[in-house]
């Protein structure tokens, strides 16, 4: 057999165009805000206007918006990580296996590691820019994206599908919703964690799709005893 489920690629040869472009089009976007927000530690108008309702609300609910701020934390978003990988590897999509593993924990540490030193902006003296918590989450439903809509799509009925990216991009609005009602981030602080983890995966399918696929070994066969 010529192909092999191991050699499924990550995305369709029409979506890398479009995936290339969502990749700058993230990277651009946090950039940009991270030049405006650089050193502040107080919020502008805009944040102020958005987070307020939130703020309020939640002020006391203050463990309703820690729970729906939970997923984005590092210990279920790795565990679900797993699981999705597991899920890979017994399909042998092994790209998407990797894909599963390394897109949480990439899109976390360039958040710590990279953006939120050298953008430095606070949030009751805590740097906050961009949020890890919306960067993780949004890392997995793009992770789930992806691998629901490789080609040749799996035979998960569209119904199916469309429910399971509701429940993840649901839970993904969660998130953003509990850590500005909790005052961990800035509403904007989460658009750019939104935009690295959407820009991690689609970077890393890229990549893994560069990666030429490993060939079925072929056994010759024995002639016939005549």
């Amino acid at each position: 057999m010529e192909g092999t489920r191991s050699g499924r690629p990550l995305l369709a040869a029409s979506a890398r165009p479009r995936t290339g472009v969502l990749l700058a089009g993230c990277a651009v976007l946090v950039a940009v805000l991270g030049v405006l927000f650089a050193r502040q530690s107080t919020a502008d108008r805009f944040d102020r206007a958005v987070d307020a309702p939130f703020v309020t609300w939640f002020a006391a609910r203050h463990g309703l918006a820690l729970w729906l701020a939970y997923p984005g934390t590092m210990v279920p978003a790795i565990v679900l990580s797993v699981v999705i990988a597991v899920a890979c590897l017994i399909t042998r999509r092994f790209r998407g296996a990797v894909l599963a593993v390394a897109a949480v924990p990439v899109a976390v540490e360039l958040c710590e590691v990279l953006v939120k030193p050298l953008v430095h902006r606070t949030y009751i003296g805590q740097v906050v820019y961009p949020s890890g918590h919306t960067a993780a989450i949004f890392a997995l439903a793009a992770t789930v994206t992806v691998l629901l809509f490789a080609p040749p799509r799996p035979a998960v009925p569209r119904w199916l599908r469309i429910l399971i990216l509701a429940v993840v991009y649901l839970a993904a609005v969660a998130v953003v919703i509990g850590v500005i009602g909790v005052r961990f981030h800035y509403f904007t602080d989460t658009v750019a964690g939104a935009a690295v983890g959407l820009g991690t995966v689609c970077g890393l399918a890229l990549v893994l799709d560069l990666i030429p696929a490993a060939r079925p070994s072929r056994i010759p066969r024995r002639s016939a005893a005549t």
